[in-house]
């Protein structure tokens, strides 16, 4: 799960066809390979467990009422994996919350709300567009943008950063962050924080192209490339990210058979119980 699918994952062509559902299965493996960290570790601290399939189920969930020794390693040691991934995915939630924070503060002072456009208008001459995701969201766009974008680019800009907003999709970086913090190493840590953007970009892409044509999206991500980058804790349709998004955008790949979501989904499904099944 950490070396040899996550490589796999990445070179297969299906994950644009269904961001949403490629998103949840590498997701999916960061739980699996974390339970299987915790579980090895708890197997290897108290090998005097395997008496049975019975109590070994209840070491692997830390609630042996056996031997004390037993129970307390197993306890402890799904606490700390527990504990680590909790501990560094607030460490980079709350230090996301604190830049939007200060930078909304700042948008109180120099922007100026457009119900028109369902956004905050600043004066500034860069095309840029991005949203500030949380418990207070907001959507910021430049002069620049609405001077340069079509009506209909800017519809689509908006909407996507909708998308953002409404999907919580700060929150999955969030985790990925936290989870390349404690496995940075790993390849699949590396491949999490290169293809959960591009995934959750690619679900607000799909947002977008529910409501306005393809080649108006397309127009918008080229007009904003050489836009200013979004400040830290912001998400932008914008990004390093476009240049494969356009692509896609512009020669729409057919959508996943519904056969293959399902077994995507199953699978998403699966994984996290996989090594709890093994453990007992």
């Amino acid at each position: 799960m950490a070396t040899i699918v996550p490589p796999i994952m990445a070179r297969a062509r299906w994950p644009h066809r269904s961001p949403r559902l490629a998103a949840a299965l590498w997701s999916s493996l960061a739980v699996s390979f974390s339970l299987c960290l915790a579980l090895a570790v708890v197997h290897v601290l108290t090998p005097d467990a395997h008496v049975g399939v019975l109590y070994s189920c209840q070491v692997a969930f830390g609630i042996s009422p056996g031997e004390g020794a037993v129970a307390r390693w197993g306890i402890t040691t799904l606490a700390v994996v527990v504990g680590a991934h909790v501990g560094v995915f607030a460490f980079h939630a709350l230090r996301a919350r604190g830049a939007r924070n200060r930078h909304r503060t700042v948008l109180d002072m120099i922007g100026r709300r457009t119900p028109v456009l369902r956004a905050t208008v600043i004066e500034h001459p860069a095309t840029a567009a991005y949203c500030l995701p949380g418990r207070h969201p907001r959507i910021v766009v430049s002069r620049g943008a609405v001077e340069r974008l079509s009506d209909a680019e800017l519809g689509a800009v908006v909407e996507h950063e909708h998308a953002h907003i409404a999907g919580r999709h700060h929150l999955g970086l969030a985790a990925v962050h936290g989870f390349a913090t404690v496995f940075g190493p790993l390849p699949l840590a590396r491949h999490l924080l290169r293809q959960i953007p591009l995934l959750l970009e690619m679900a607000a892409d799909d947002r977008a192209l529910r409501h306005y044509p393809h080649g108006v999206l397309a127009a918008a991500l080229v007009e904003m490339a050489s836009g200013q980058p979004a400040p830290r804790g912001a998400l932008s349709a914008a990004g390093p990210t476009a240049v494969v998004r356009l692509q896609r955008i512009l020669g729409p790949v057919p959508a996943a058979h519904p056969a293959a979501r399902w077994v995507t989904l199953a699978a998403s499904a699966a994984l996290p119980v996989l090594p709890l099944a093994l453990a007992c």
